[in-house]
């Protein structure tokens, strides 16, 4: 065990201790007397000492001293009861903190360093030792110092913390790593050194495991183009797994909410906790491994053996236990795996207590054997109870087809073969229909046919028949020769996992389609235009019958999951199911692929899809590496690749080939496809390799893919699509499609299930954020013509507005901004901000920002800006209201100014008075900011208010947003003499709001009475204007008197008292005064005072600067 370092004097320890390893900064220790035969007198002795000293008292055999190699002074570090363990622990020194230690320049900081490790080590290991007591205090302590350390806001909950190094250059940094479920945070004080690190999960770019020659193992992070390390951890991937899941959380909750909507366990941020999130990725590994429906959940583990009976042997594995299944893989998984549905178990039996052995009987006369099962009997009585309470669809649907005997089913339950059928569904494969195969025919074709028929036979009477059959070695083997036409629609459904899928919805399809029939929507369109055009060269997509069953398949996938809809290359993968499965399996089937196998592959960013050709590039890199020298650009690969992807190399392959690699699909997942890929560009590496340009390789895959065969397909010749014309016979070499697939097998077969799945979740951070950095400079593209920020700057904004929006959804769970978050609408439309975002960034960037009515300024600045009225604006509308503060003409910012006074921006929100600070509250500001009030010229025209197509519908109008970009376009610049004029309650506000902009500046007092004479002059004119219209009507007197002085007479608020006083205060007698905005700006005009304010440029750069380190504490002030 890891000790708190203390002194050890070796002077008088020498003859206790022997030494039995060192190097120059850790000494391993032996107790004299132990562990050795004699030991002369010395030995003796302190054996002696040792054995009459109370139990208490008594020293561990083996330690561990820290010295450096200038100091007589040695630190005990670790203690050992016997050799094993103490040699844990030396050999974690020597590979974790050895090569570290040789950077530090004294032997004082290589001591601090040391100290602060072993310290955090034994944290550590009284962190799991209370988590598993359920202790709190150690982690209420910690939270507080999170807390404190950090700031954040009291809704921040943190998950774990971890005790580690973080590498500032060269030299580590010695301290704790908090994960909370938003921020990764790292603090450290070190010598009165202090380090703080925040950086939150949806800026990630990369999370991975790394070694170098420095570093054994650490944790890489990349955020903002700026790496990070963290090293030394006790107990590294727990750490790496737990960061990979809130990593995970955060990019769905704020990229793909429509995902992170249906999933109830993530959907609230308070509830996650360090032991969900561990078996929430347990329980994700077992559902993607076994093909399992994802809402099971993992719930036990068991290493056992099972009896494998055509091999006559017990195989070592893992039982692992869920709501509805119970499945088991080999250690070595080519060797065997199963899955068993509860719904087919008939009993469960303790057969022998001294083997601890357990027997399952299924419906299908077959019997599992397991032995070895820890704690078989509590475990025999949990699944007799899951058995007794499963589900009555789980209970009563089996494989109704593919059982053994499907007769006794049948006779069980004779209400299931009519469940689940239609007279608009289709009950038969259309191969079936339009290619049956002739008995008589024996032809060499339909004789390989046959025998791989009778392999499939003999090895489902060796393994089994249906979901609990034996996955064996075998079995891969049988699949890569090619699955039998009348098999394949079976085992499809069997090795992708739909069968559990349709087994447990009985009659869902049917009732999905009478919904679906006859709806329109856009998916429908779509889906419409492209059915045509799915296999058009078959006879089944030629006829009614097999294009009818494609838009059923499609229409009801898309009624199902309106988040998907129906997205381009479903056809092509929809209309090969439909050939050999049952319509009602093709549907299960395509969800399978659409929503577990293929996850994110089919919606409008695409970016499953993206991911694993991100996966496939670094795959490239490592077995392909000269392909990759070669070439200059990887996006060739990307470009060329993502049609093999999406079909499945259906869209590219003849289709009598393409079908032999959906079974190995099935069979074996995305690995599959991978292989397949990385196998195409080897076999096509030499003429790669002297391609000069993209178009030349790919013309050369494209006839590689033409002349792929497979020459033992039955299919008829009118129905292949290989070229087999004799003048094209030996121009190019024929490949044999079994042949291509065995050597993707035998040269890239290293590549595992797990390490896909790995580099799955690295590369969709960096797909993530990849997609986000072309979305910014798409927007500020857009942008940056209408405004005068430069590049740099208009990018900061950004950056500062999208951190505002997440900083919104962070703590909120039914934040709008979240739910109004769309990645498919147009780039401007993304991301929005509300009045209260808006409100904390115009306290950090407005050059207005000192005003004591700021907030006021604020929600009518959002008014302003909010033209649809919908409460949010977005990057455009908020990147103009600045340009005028900061880039705009004295005319700007005077208009600026007096359109944030009249409506609809201006709404009246209490008398605020200069010399006081007004503060909104955060209900005031939402409610002021959705207050809608009608100017003059809505009134006019309400149909010409700008509004964005996708407001209240369900879909997005394209043809609306075109219109609107037209008008945008050819929009003139609005003329002053269009604005409206401002009456007498918005024109006193409008001074008010002057006083406090012109207080602490430089010439405040010449402001004052500037705008003093500014406010007497108007006066005046209105007052000859009304004279002159009233001509005949007797006048009346224009300052009326007060009769209270004013408490505060500095010149600002004299002048300012004075002005109201002088204005008229509203009657029902005479009719309110107005001024028009040219009246005003020549007016102010006539003062240079104020012509100087209003032209004087403000500093954006410092502004900037400022507000990235302060956004999140003002977000949580204001």
């Amino acid at each position: 065990m890891w000790l708190r370092p203390e002194e050890v004097l070796l002077k008088n320890a020498l003859k206790l201790w022997v030494t039995e390893q060192s190097n120059p900064y850790f000494v391993l220790q032996r107790r004299r007397g132990y562990g050795e035969e004699g030991g002369g007198l010395t030995g003796l002795l302190v054996g002696t000492l040792d054995a009459v000293l109370d139990s208490t008292a008594k020293v561990a055999p083996f330690r561990i001293l820290h010295q450096t190699p200038d100091s007589q002074v040695y630190w005990s570090i670790a203690c050992g009861g016997n050799k094993e363990e103490i040699l844990k622990h030396w050999q974690w020194l020597e590979l974790n903190v050895m090569k570290t230690l040789s950077v530090f320049d004294s032997s004082d900081d290589i001591t601090s360093f040391v100290q602060g490790k072993i310290r955090g080590l034994i944290a550590e290991e009284g962190k799991g030792s209370f988590i598993k007591e359920e202790d709190p205090d150690k982690f209420r302590e910690a939270l507080m110092k999170f807390e404190k350390c950090f700031g954040l806001p009291d809704q921040e909950k943190l998950v774990t913390y971890y005790s580690c190094s973080y590498w500032r250059g060269r030299v580590p940094c010695q301290g704790w790593l908090y994960l909370s479920t938003n921020f990764l945070s790292f603090y450290s004080f070190l010598l009165g050194s202090e380090m703080k690190l925040i950086i939150s999960w949806d800026e990630l770019s990369k999370l991975e495991k790394t070694a170098t020659v420095l570093l054994t193992e650490s944790i890489h992070v990349c955020s903002g183009g700026e790496d990070h390390y963290f090293s030394m951890f006790l107990h590294i991937n727990e750490t790496f797994l737990l960061m990979e899941q809130l990593a995970s959380y955060a990019v769905r909750r704020l990229f793909d909410k429509e995902t992170f909507e249906t999933d109830p366990v993530l959907n609230d941020p308070f509830q996650i906790t360090k032991r969900g999130l561990e078996g929430r990725a347990h329980s994700e590994h077992f559902t993607t491994y076994f093909r399992l429906p994802r809402e099971e959940t993992l719930k036990e583990v068991h290493e056992c053996f099972l009896w494998i009976p055509f091999s006559h042997l017990n195989t070592l594995g893992k039982m692992c236990v869920s709501e509805n299944y119970i499945c088991f893989a080999s250690h070595d998984s080519s060797l065997c795996s199963t899955v068993i549905p509860l719904r087919e178990v008939v009993g469960i039996e303790k057969s022998d207590a001294v083997t601890r052995a357990v027997t399952i009987s299924t419906k299908g006369k077959k019997i599992f054997r397991f032995t070895d099962v820890r704690d078989f009997e509590t475990l025999v009585k949990r699944l007799r109870g899951k058995c007794a309470v499963t589900s009555p669809q789980h209970a009563a649907y089996s494989e109704t087809g593919y059982t053994d005997n499907p007769s006794d089913f049948l006779e069980e339950h004779p209400m299931a073969a009519q469940k689940g059928t239609s007279k608009t569904v289709s009950t038969e494969a259309l191969m079936t229909v339009f290619h049956p195969q002739d008995a008589e025919n024996l032809d060499p074709k339909m004789l390989k046919e046959k025998m791989k028929e009778q392999s499939w036979k003999i090895l489902f009477t060796e393994c089994g028949r249906g979901v609990s059959m034996f996955r064996t070695k075998r079995t891969r083997n049988l699949v890569v020769r090619g699955i039998p036409e009348t098999l394949r629609g079976e085992l499809w459904l069997l090795f992708s996992g739909a069968v559990n899928d349709m087994a447990a919805n009985p009659g869902y399809y049917t009732e999905v389609v009478e919904k679906s029939l006859g709806t329109c929507t856009l998916a429908t369109d779509e889906i419409e235009r492209d059915l045509r055009r799915s296999l058009p060269e078959h006879p089944a997509f030629q006829s009614d019958t097999g294009i009818s069953a494609l838009r059923r398949v499609l229409t009801a996938y898309a009624y199902r999951n309106p988040k998907i809809g129906y997205c381009q290359a479903m056809n092509i993968l929809t209309s090969v199911l439909l050939l050999y499965a049952k319509e009602e399996e093709a549907f299960w089937l395509l969800v399978a692929v659409c929503e577990r196998m293929l996850p994110d592959y089919f919606n409008r960013r695409i970016i499953g899809a993206l991911v694993d050709q991100a996966v496939f590039e670094e795959l490239i890199k490592d077995y392909l590496p000269q392909l990759t020298d070669h070439m200059t650009d990887m996006t060739f690969f990307s470009s060329v690749s993502l049609s093999w992807f999406l079909t499945l190399f259906i869209s590219v392959l003849p289709i009598e080939s393409a079908v032999n690699v959906v079974d190995c699909f099935f069979y074996d997942g995305i690995k599959a496809i991978l292989q397949l890929g990385l196998a195409v560009l080897d076999f096509n590496i030499e003429k790669l390799l002297v391609c000069k340009d993209d178009a030349e390789a790919v013309t050369i895959l494209n006839r590689f893919f033409d002349n792929v065969i497979n020459k033992d397909s039955p299919l008829p010749s009118t129905v292949q699509q290989a070229s087999s014309s004799p003048e094209k016979k030996g121009s190019n070499t024929k490949v044999e499609i079994t042949h291509l697939i065995r050597e993707s097998n035998e040269k890239f077969g290293a590549i595992r299930y797990e390490d896909v799945e790995s580099l799955r979740r690295r590369n969709k951070l960096y797909v993530i954020q990849t997609l986000e950095s072309t979305t910014k400079q798409n927007v500020v593209r857009v942008v940056l013509q209408e405004v005068k920020f430069s590049s740099g700057d208009l990018e900061e904004l950004y950056y500062l507005f999208k951190r505002e929006h997440f900083l919104s959804c962070y703590w909120s769970t039914n934040s709008s901004i979240l739910r109004h978050h769309d990645p498919s609408l147009p780039y401007l439309e993304q991301y929005h901000i509300d009045c209260q975002q808006f409100r904390t960034l115009y306290h950090l960037l407005s050059p207005w920002a000192y005003s004591a009515n700021v907030d006021s300024l604020a929600l009518w600045t959002f008014r302003l800006m909010d033209e649809n009225s919908d409460g949010l604006i977005n990057f455009k509308e908020f990147a103009l209201a600045f340009d005028m503060m900061f880039n705009g003409s004295l005319t700007d910012r005077l208009k600026l100014l007096f359109k944030m006074h009249i409506p609809p921006a201006f709404t009246e929100v209490g008398s605020i008075s200069p010399s006081e600070e007004a503060k909104l509250s955060k209900e005031d500001l939402m409610h002021f900011s959705n207050l809608h009030v009608t100017s003059p010229t809505e009134n006019a025209n309400t149909e010409d208010k700008t509004r964005s197509p996708d407001k209240g519908k369900g879909k997005i109008d394209i043809q609306a947003y075109l219109r609107q970009w037209q008008d945008e376009l050819v929009r003139k610049e609005e003329s002053i003499k269009d604005l409206p004029r401002m009456n007498q309650t918005q024109f006193i506000q409008f001074s008010k709001t002057l006083y406090n902009l012109f207080h602490g500046d430089p010439e405040e007092e010449l402001l004052y009475r500037a705008i003093a004479a500014v406010t007497s002059l108007l006066l005046r004119m209105e007052e000859v204007g009304r004279k002159l219209q009233n001509s005949a009507s007797p006048t009346r007197s224009s300052v009326p008197g007060t009769s209270a002085e004013p408490a505060d007479m500095t010149p600002g608020n004299e002048s300012l008292r004075q002005t109201e006083t002088a204005m008229p205060q509203p009657s029902t007698q005479t009719t309110e005064w107005s001024f028009a905005f040219e009246q005003i700006l020549a007016s102010l005009l006539n003062e240079p005072p104020l012509v100087r304010f209003f032209e004087k440029s403000a500093d954006l750069k410092s502004k900037l600067e400022n507000a990235r380190p302060s956004q999140m504490r003002a977000s949580k002030r204001v």
